[in-house]
């Protein structure tokens, strides 16, 4: 592996869509982002919540169907739980956020939702004005591009957090977000993150005997998320180049990260916490097959990468977004004297088979449960710095198959420069970045 990783310059490509934008007039007004002046940077840190609460009031960033449905499963996660604020860039998914809130099927929460006009807010500066709200937690589910802004602003402003995962799109992006946790840790703020493996049963037993050497020394492992295909957003003549790509946002890297980190992310997670580490380096490749229109941004379909950790352990890892091909999402933990199925099952020297007791778990409502609870015993969980290093693990496979290049964990999480962000959040020109080439695309 070579071991020539002095920062690269950015490439032309680059360079010449930011200069581009920040000359050119914007066709529709917005807000710019450039930090939440409500928000007391560096204040006073707040007093850990050493009581239960009598109510937690939760606020609600990006109310797109996930953070609609998280919403949802806060609320039933735990009593006397309220959502009190919305934020969303467009006003029309506050209106179908609020839709879904007032329909039969959340008739069992409708009391506990109790968000005003005056508290639903549209525009990108919209998660300042949910932040300046009262409130205890908020909820972050706009496009993961979003998230290191946003989450930072949230630890500042004394909230405690619940983030969908993945929690960045670039090392620059992970920085912030380690920063901002190591902040949280500091002020008493419980974190936690929509890894939900975390928190269902299953996984939890299966890889607590993992830990404990039911399958003797991890010699190797295997992770998919092979698939069909998602959804698509149209382009509509009325949208800017902004609006179309933040609501067509799976398929832009600044936005998703790829699907490798924006859904892969899950397995390799497991990945992580089965093997106690993140990665020490990747070397990928991927493409970009099927899904070649306009429609599809500039993401590839298909990615396969081959992680190597601490001890020389190697994980195969696979990722597709195609129709018409097998299925496959799992994860493999092969060891000396076993292999296991995460999700539940150890064979060979020594067998387990997770055996539900009593009512079934919903990992997606108990992981706010246990957020909560934290909050309550004055023991804050917070899985920023894990969540941000799974993160990391599937952009350094990106950015390897990006680029053809074998990188190493030190030198993304600490020498790179990578930042997808654009120069201001407005409505308007926003060129779309090339597809990358591996071999041709620089690495930065």
């Amino acid at each position: 592996m070579s071991t020539d990783f002095q920062a690269p310059a950015e490439n032309a490509d680059s360079f010449s869509r930011r200069d581009f934008l920040k000359t050119t007039a914007v066709a529709a007004a917005a807000t710019v982002v450039t930090g939440c002046a409500t928000v007391p940077k560096g204040g006073p840190a707040p007093a850990v919540l050493r009581k239960q609460p009598d109510r937690i009031r939760v606020g609600v960033i990006g109310c797109g169907e996930r953070g609609t449905e998280a919403a949802l499963d806060c609320v039933r996660s735990s009593p006397n739980v309220e959502i009190v604020a919305l934020g969303d860039a467009f006003q029309d998914r506050l209106d179908k956020s609020r839709e879904t809130f007032a329909a039969p099927e959340a008739a069992d929460v409708a009391e506990r939702i109790k968000v005003s006009d005056e508290r639903c807010f549209a525009g990108f500066d919209a998660y300042c004005h949910v932040l300046d709200c009262d409130l205890e937690l908020v909820i972050l589910a706009a496009p993961p591009g979003f998230r290191p802004e946003h989450y930072e602003a949230a630890i500042t402003a004394g909230k405690h957090v619940f983030m969908e995962k993945p929690v960045a799109v670039d090392p620059v992006g992970v920085r912030r977000v380690i920063a901002a946790s190591d902040l949280a840790t500091q002020r008493g703020l419980a974190v936690v993150a929509g890894t939900q493996r975390r928190h269902q049963p299953a996984y939890v037993e299966t890889l607590k005997r993992i830990r404990d050497g039911w399958i003797g020394q991890i010699t190797a492992a295997q992770c998919y998320w092979n698939q069909g295909t998602l959804w698509v957003k149209p382009r509509q003549p009325e949208w800017s180049d902004m609006e179309w790509q933040c609501r067509n946002w799976l398929y832009f890297t600044w936005l998703s990260g790829d699907h490798i980190v924006e859904q892969h992310v899950h397995n390799l997670d497991v990945i992580n916490w089965a093997l106690g580490s993140p990665p020490v380096k990747a070397v990928g490749l991927g493409g970009r097959q099927v899904r070649t229109g306009e429609e599809y941004g500039n993401v590839f379909d298909h990615f396969t990468v081959e992680y190597e950790y601490p001890g020389g352990v190697r994980v195969l890892s696979m990722c597709r977004q195609m129709a018409g091909c097998s299925d496959r999402v799992s994860e493999r933990i092969v060891g000396t004297r076993g292999v296991a199925n995460p999700h539940g099952e150890i064979t060979g020297q020594r067998k387990f088979k997770y055996e539900p007791k009593g009512e079934t778990v919903n990992p997606y409502v108990q992981e706010h449960a246990d957020l909560i609870a934290s909050i309550r015993k004055g023991k804050p969980l917070n899985e920023g710095r894990r969540i941000a290093e799974s993160t990391l693990t599937a952009i350094i496979g990106r950015m390897s198959a990006y680029t053809g290049r074998e990188l190493s964990w030190d030198w993304v999480l600490n020498a790179s420069q990578l930042d997808l962000s654009p120069p201001c959040y407005e409505l308007g020109e926003l060129p779309v970045a090339p597809v990358a080439v591996p071999g041709q695309t620089e690495l930065v």
